[in-house]
C-alpha cells in the first residue's frame, strides 16, 4: 500500500458532538460521586477504570529501524530505544475478584520523548499509550459513554457479582447490560500476558491518523494465548509474578493508519476499522527482561503514585475523538482525587531508575 493511500492528518479530522460539553460534564459529575462511593468502600482511592494491577513492568522500546515514510511518525521517526513502565490491569474501577472475567488493561509510559506537549500543564517527557483487549469501544461516542456511564453508577459498589439494584441474580445483572456491553462481557478469560491490546480509539501519528495495537512477538508469550487462568481472587497477579520471575518476554507495537474515514470513521469509536483496508504494521518492540513486577514499592508506585493519561502525549500523538476528548477532564479529576485522598505526591517520573525494584 503506497504513502498516498493513508489520509493526512488535519484538524478537521475531529467533529464535536452534539451538546458534548454539557454531556462531558454531566459524564464526569458522575465519575466523581463513584469515585467517592469506591473510596468509602475500601477507604483507599481507586482509579475510576482499571483500579485492579497485576503487574508494574520495566521494560524498554525499540523504535524499529528502516520503517518506511509513513510509519515515520512522532516518537517512530528514528530508530531509538526508550525505556518504558508498562502498568496491567483489570478494567473495571473496584477492586474485585478475578474470578470474575473482564477485559484487561496495558498501559504504557514511554520516558524520555522529545517534541511539543499537547497539555500546557505537562512538562513532563513522557508519553502515554492505553490499550485494553478489545479492538473497539462499546460505547463509540459521548451520548452513548452517558447511558454506560449512568449504568455504570448504578452498579459501583454492588456485590461481586456486580448486580445492580432490581437484578435478583447474576443472569438478571447481565441482562441489564447494553447489547454492545454483553459482548465484552462474553469475551474469553485467559492468560493476560498471552492477549493483544488495543487502543480502541484512533489517535494521531504525526502525518497521518492511526489506531494502535500491542501482541505477543516472543514464543513463550505467543504459547500463552488462550491459556487458562487458575482458580483465586489474585490470579493474574500470580500468573504475571511467576511467569517473570524467571522469563522475559517481547511484544510488538503496530499501528493502523486511517485509509477512509467513511469506514474508518475517527468519531464513532465503536467501529472496527478493517483489516483489509488498512493491516497493522509493525513499528516496535517492547523488550521486558525477569524482574519482580508486584514488589511492595512496584505496587504503591504503580497503582498511588504514577499516572497514566492518553492526554500525556506530544501534539504528533494527539487523542482524537470524542471519547479521547471526554478523557481530558475525567482523567484530571480522577487522578487528583485518587492522589489527594490516598496523600501521594502525583509525580510524572524523569528517569527510570525511578521505578522501585
Amino acid at each position: 500500500m503506497g504513502d498516498s493511500n493513508y489520509l493526512p492528518y488535519s484538524d478537521s479530522i475531529e467533529q464535536i458532538q452534539p451538546d458534548e460539553a454539557e454531556i462531558t460534564e454531566l459524564i464526569v459529575a458522575s465519575m466523581g460521586r463513584v469515585n467517592r462511593k469506591i473510596f468509602d468502600k475500601h477507604r483507599h482511592a481507586v482509579r475510576d477504570a482499571h483500579a485492579k494491577s497485576h503487574g508494574i513492568l520495566k521494560g524498554e522500546l525499540e523504535v524499529y529501524p528502516d520503517l518506511p515514510q509513513h510509519l515515520r511518525q512522532g516518537i517512530f521517526a528514528m530508530p531509538k530505544r526508550y525505556p518504558v513502565i508498562v502498568r496491567l490491569s483489570t478494567a473495571p474501577g473496584d477492586l474485585q475478584s478475578d474470578r470474575i472475567p473482564a477485559l484487561y488493561g496495558m498501559a504504557i509510559k514511554v520516558l524520555g520523548v522529545t517534541g511539543n506537549k499537547v497539555l500546557a500543564e505537562d512538562t513532563g517527557h513522557n508519553q502515554d499509550f492505553l490499550l485494553v483487549t478489545y479492538p473497539v469501544m462499546p460505547f463509540g461516542n459521548v451520548a452513548s459513554y452517558w447511558a454506560f456511564q449512568q449504568m455504570m453508577e448504578k452498579l459501583a459498589g454492588s456485590p461481586p457479582t456486580g448486580q445492580p439494584a432490581g437484578a435478583e441474580k447474576p443472569s438478571d445483572a447481565a441482562n441489564m447490560l447494553p447489547e454492545s456491553l454483553r459482548a465484552v462481557a462474553a469475551v474469553p478469560y485467559s492468560h493476560i500476558l498471552g492477549e493483544t491490546f488495543h487502543s480502541m480509539a484512533a489517535l494521531r501519528f504525526g502525518a497521518h491518523v492511526a489506531k494502535l495495537s500491542v501482541a505477543p512477538l516472543s514464543g513463550l508469550v505467543r504459547s500463552l494465548k488462550g491459556a487458562p487462568v487458575p482458580d483465586g481472587d489474585s490470579a493474574l497477579r500470580d500468573l504475571v509474578v511467576d511467569f517473570f520471575r524467571n522469563n522475559s518476554a517481547e511484544y510488538e507495537l503496530r499501528a493502523q493508519l486511517l485509509t477512509d474515514l467513511q469506514q474508518m470513521p475517527v468519531e464513532d469509536a465503536s467501529v472496527l476499522w478493517p483489516e483489509n483496508l488498512s493491516p497493522h504494521q509493525p513499528i516496535g518492540k517492547l523488550t521486558f527482561a525477569v524482574q519482580d513486577p508486584y514488589s511492595p514499592g512496584r505496587r504503591v508506585y504503580g497503582d498511588d503514585v504514577l499516572s497514566f493519561n492518553p492526554w500525556h502525549c506530544l501534539e504528533d500523538h494527539r487523542p482524537l475523538g470524542s471519547i479521547m476528548r471526554i478523557r481530558i477532564k475525567a482523567y484530571e479529576m480522577s487522578s487528583r482525587f485518587r492522589h489527594q485522598m490516598n496523600v501521594q505526591p502525583r509525580l510524572e517520573p524523569q528517569d527510570i531508575s525511578e521505578l522501585p525494584q
